[in-house]
């Protein structure tokens, strides 16, 4: 009896064991899709599809690297569901790179679209979203990149790299969008893309043939979103603002004038903000701080002087004056005509003072609006790049 109780079980762990993956897949059988775009069209959703093209990678040059599936429906499964009628292969999410989101659909909601992909098992969070301006999201899948030959990438790169270098634009993946969502003291942002040049012409070969392509995909300003709703956009500087006071600036360039005409880029090398908030007698006060180096990249001013201290000095009050400015600018955005706090003094104040958040919490857009905040801004140059005065000054002498 035990014996045969023994084999029983031992073939049972065999057979387990050797039963493999039940809802496997073989890459034959797969389209991998590498960007979505999502549009509102009256009352249907369209959902686009970037794929890869297998046939370019083996056997580069002939056709395009990606191709394009697009389908509408009711709702938003339901249409991704359709896609198989056109495409030949089972489109698999799990190595999505971006996320673009009409702006129709932005300024409707986007709260569906969010659950949707975060319960699906196969959609991993890595992917980053981001919102088309002045054009469907589907539209902007169709658009043909150099440099990077499958446009998903190019879209995934070109935003990690303007975050560090730039840092008007912003990377938010699946988890931190839901976070702003579910969470309150903090709206949330996103960046926007936009199509320069006809998107007819995007769409062919041909367009990445050119030494400068004739339609180009770009990253411009930043939607801001109250609750799930877009309702307005940021400029590059006003952008600039939010990031300075969120400490998210790693690198940028700050142009102020000189004394006597031209100008001078003065690139920063290192950035540490400190955003607080907190409840005096029942009224919000908020404080951004924000400490920078920097160094002198770009000298197009015959009489500056970079030996002197004062020189550097005054550079400094400039760069300030600068940066003061846009954290400043962005606030009268967001406090007088958006009313939405992507700041996140909301979430500070629910730190420093939670008592008085509960009775605020509900209604802080109203508080946000009125709130008083004192911004600071100290800059300190080291140093000057690999010359001292520029050769503009010494041919002036």
């Amino acid at each position: 009896m035990k014996r045969t109780l023994y084999k029983i079980i031992s073939g049972s762990l065999i057979l387990f064991l050797l039963s493999g993956c039940w809802d496997a897949y073989e890459l034959n059988e797969l389209a991998i899709a590498v960007a979505y775009g999502i549009d509102k069209v009256d009352d249907d959703y369209l959902v686009t599809a970037q794929v890869v093209n297998p046939g370019e990678i083996e056997q580069p040059g002939i056709t395009t690297p990606v191709t394009v599936y697009q389908e509408s429906a009711g709702t938003l499964l339901e249409a991704a569901r359709r896609l198989t009628t056109i495409a030949p292969r089972r489109i698999y999410g799990s190595h999505l790179r971006i996320l673009v989101i009409g702006e129709e659909l932005a300024k409707e909601g986007i709260g569906d679209v969010i659950d949707l992909l975060s319960r699906d098992p196969e959609i991993r969070n890595d992917f980053y979203i981001v919102v088309s301006r002045d054009v469907k999201a589907g539209d902007t899948l169709q658009v043909l990149t150099s440099l990077e030959d499958i446009p998903a990438n190019k879209l995934y790169a070109a935003l990690e790299t303007s975050e560090k270098n730039w840092a008007p634009t912003l990377t938010v993946t699946l988890d931190q969008l839901s976070a702003h969502l579910m969470e309150g003291g903090m709206e949330a942002m996103l960046t926007g893309v936009e199509v320069k040049g006809k998107i007819s012409t995007g769409e062919n070969k041909e367009n990445v043939a050119h030494i400068k392509p004739q339609t180009q995909l770009q990253y411009h300003g930043t939607a801001v979103f109250k609750e799930d709703k877009l309702i307005g956009w940021l400029n590059d500087p006003e952008s600039k603002g939010v990031h300075y006071a969120q400490n998210r600036v790693k690198s940028t360039i700050v142009v102020v004038p000189c004394e006597n005409g031209g100008k001078a880029g003065i690139e920063l090398i290192g950035t540490d903000a400190e955003l607080k908030a907190k409840a005096i007698n029942d009224q919000p006060y908020g404080t951004i701080k924000v400490q920078v180096e920097g160094k002198v990249s770009d000298v197009e001013c015959r009489q500056l002087d970079l030996s002197k201290k004062k020189t550097i000095s005054e550079l400094e009050k400039k760069t300030e004056k600068d940066i003061e400015g846009k954290i400043h600018d962005a606030l009268a955005v967001t406090q007088g005509e958006y009313k939405s706090d992507v700041f996140g003094f909301g979430k500070a104040i629910h730190r420093s003072s939670p008592a008085y958040w509960k009775t605020v919490e509900k209604n802080w857009d109203r508080q946000f609006k009125d709130m008083p905040v004192d911004v600071t801004v100290e800059v300190t140059i080291r140093r000057t790049g690999t010359i001292g005065n520029s050769p503009l000054k010494r041919m002036e002498e």
